[in-house]
């Protein structure tokens, strides 16, 4: 596929994130206007509530604080909605008079959660992080655990925590372990992380009782959001046995502003990876379920103009796609709802520059990275901005997710 034209110039430009044929869907405000659904194009925000309200868009649920409404609709109200906005938009268009009065200029307006998240499961999916976080603790031969080339692992993390880019992160306190300790001590976090992941917001229910499978799953999702997984390794390694991550996850998640439609991804679709292990007939993909998205993270320390790009790396990297985790999480009959959010796991490559997180790419705090002003990072300090950025990269065009920024404030005084 190739850009499709539009009438909006900005939209026509080779590296906006927002050509026509991304089209995202977000959830924003214009100087103190109720929020409501819109859509991104070029430089400008397109505001759907308001073309609903007009009258140019049938009853979809678009004047909500929240896309929920309008993804319990469906795919084909999805799809539709999709081509109303080509004839709305596309060059030549001659609706353009009557769509300019709801179009808004990006950098005026709010950005607020895209939807309602339900449920939000965290996954362990990306063979690569998976191999190098065992290495360290366990070494090379016993890095992957007996499952985890057979099932998706994942765990149930928090709905509540779960923010939109921009809102700043304050540091988590809690109980650690120092090696040499004979008792627990409780304070703010010193090993801060980041984990870089892609999210799949589920847009269609399934039923309590009832399995899915991969093709079915995949149908459910409507769409994709960059995800920052933000960890505290040391709260995390002491409390993590026998039954995985709590406190040291469930503080701060931060996603991205925009879901991009899997309407908008489906020339990128690619094959998840030969399988080292036979996997069981339920988790049988269809077809191509992963996406050639590249990603990257970049690190701005406080007080600083220039930040450092520490991760590239790509969502093809992933061992499982979206599409089998959902199926793995509903296979014992677990009922997924409208809004759940279901992250990837670490994307890392298989180089050192590609890993997607501070563990990783500091191998433990033992090899600090270097800004390009000169600092270094073990993990994050206070006043630390990490900014996730992604895109896929089409013929002359490309879909972007905007980006997921967080800043890090301090830890709360805590008697």
């Amino acid at each position: 596929m190739t850009l499709l034209k539009s009438w909006i110039e900005t939209a026509n430009d080779p590296e906006s994130p927002f050509p026509l044929n991304n089209l995202p869907f977000g959830v924003f405000s214009h100087k103190g206007s109720a929020p409501c659904c819109c859509t991104a194009i070029g430089d400008k925000v397109l505001d759907l509530g308001g073309m609903q309200r007009a009258g140019l868009l049938k009853p979809l649920g678009l004047t909500e604080p929240a896309l929920n409404e309008f993804m319990e609709k469906g795919p084909q109200a999805w799809s539709g909605l999709r081509a109303t906005l080509f004839g709305f938009l596309g060059a030549g268009s001659e609706a353009a008079g009557m769509v300019a009065p709801h179009l808004y200029p990006m950098d005026e307006v709010e950005m607020h959660m895209p939807f309602r998240v339900a449920e939000f499961t965290d996954f362990y999916a990306g063979r690569n992080h998976a191999f190098n976080v065992g290495t360290m603790f366990r070494g090379p031969e016993n890095a992957l655990p007996p499952n985890w080339l057979h099932i998706p692992i994942g765990y149930n993390g928090r709905a509540s925590t779960v923010v939109v880019s921009g809102t700043d992160i304050t540091r988590p306190v809690g109980q650690t372990k120092a090696p040499d300790a004979d008792a627990p001590s409780f304070g703010p976090s010193k090993r801060l992380d980041i984990e870089l992941e892609m999210g799949a917001v589920i847009g269609q229910p399934s039923t309590m009782g009832r399995p899915i499978t991969v093709a079915e799953a995949d149908a459910m999702i409507f769409g994709y959001v960059l995800l920052n997984d933000w960890s505290a390794r040391d709260l995390q390694a002491w409390e993590y046995q026998p039954l995985g991550p709590f406190q040291a996850k469930a503080f701060a998640t931060s996603i991205s502003p925009w879901v991009v439609s899997r309407a908008a991804l489906e020339p990128f679709r690619r094959p998840t990876p030969p399988r080292e292990k036979e996997l069981l007939p339920y988790l049988t993909e269809s077809g191509p379920m992963l996406y050639d998205i590249d990603l990257s993270v970049s690190l701005l320390p406080k007080g600083r103009r220039t930040p450092t790009t520490i991760c590239r790396t790509n969502y093809t990297e992933m061992y499982y796609s979206a599409a089998q985790q959902l199926t793995h999480h509903a296979s014992s009959g677990c009922a997924m709802r409208v809004g759940d959010l279901l992250g990837s796991g670490t994307i890392s490559g298989p180089e050192k520059d590609s890993y997607g997180s501070l563990l990783e790419l500091t191998w433990g705090g033992k090899e600090p990275l270097e800004m390009v002003d000169g600092e270094e990072r073990r993990f994050i300090e206070d006043g630390d901005t990490l900014t996730l950025h992604g895109h896929a990269q089409g013929n002359g065009y490309r879909i972007g997710f905007g980006d997921c920024t967080g800043t890090i404030r301090p830890a709360p005084s805590f008697p």
